[in-house]
């Protein structure tokens, strides 16, 4: 059944907008048109929120640090984009989190978004090395918006790699700035920062507006 968000203004404290229906596809398209994205919590209905601070990448500020870079040049990893979306929010799943005693990707979550895949409006970077996938993260693509869902490492900076692979062709393609929703220590590193949520709905809105495709080489 299609959800009728309500206004983003009228979230609760926690960043609550909606509370239950049914992860769908035309349900997912219409939560992240608005700014608002699922969240599942164990023993309670499905939670919807747009939270009071999100946490966004901005190009502008984005930046390699040394230590990072020197990484990187030394893994020499092969970047790829779409080409195993299924292996890589599997394997985001089973990635252990501090604070977490299990998975917000639930396989109903799995199932949703790899239908998404199939339809275009979800996307994955995948980081190898000696042909074997190390590294990834998914996100969703809708109106020229990239919001990223979660990442996983095998080895050492891989999903790094991924990070510094999708600015850079999200930075060829026209765009400023990705959703990240939190700001993870990794993602402050590269310069990620909170923006309150009446900023980030401006930056959304001309985001939309200026219509851009999903299209790397």
């Amino acid at each position: 059944m299609r959800i009728q968000f309500p206004p983003v203004d009228q979230a609760d404290e926690n960043g609550i907008v909606w509370i239950g229906g049914k992860l769908t596809v035309e349900n997912l398209q219409l939560a992240y048109c608005q700014g608002i994205f699922p969240w599942p919590h164990e023993g309670l209905p499905l939670l919807w929120f747009c939270p009071e601070q999100r946490g966004i990448l901005r190009f502008s500020d984005f930046r390699i640090p040394r230590s990072t870079a020197r990484e990187l040049k030394k893994a020499n990893f092969k970047v790829t984009f779409d080409t195993c979306f299924e292996k890589v929010i599997q394997q985001c799943s089973l990635q252990k989190r501090a604070g977490q005693g299990g998975t917000w990707i639930t396989q109903e979550m799995q199932g949703i978004y790899i239908e998404m895949h199939k339809q275009g409006l979800a996307h994955s970077v995948e980081c190898w090395q000696k042909g074997e996938l190390v590294g990834g993260l998914y996100g969703v693509y809708i109106q020229g918006v990239f919001s990223g869902e979660s990442m996983f490492h095998l080895q050492t900076a891989a999903s790094k790699q991924c990070v510094v692979s999708l600015v850079e062709q999200l930075f060829k393609t026209g765009h400023e700035w990705f959703d990240i929703q939190m700001v993870t220590p990794v993602l402050e590193t590269f310069g990620g920062s909170y923006v309150d949520r009446e900023e980030y709905l401006l930056l959304l809105a001309a985001a939309q507006l200026k219509k851009r495709q999903w299209g790397f080489e």
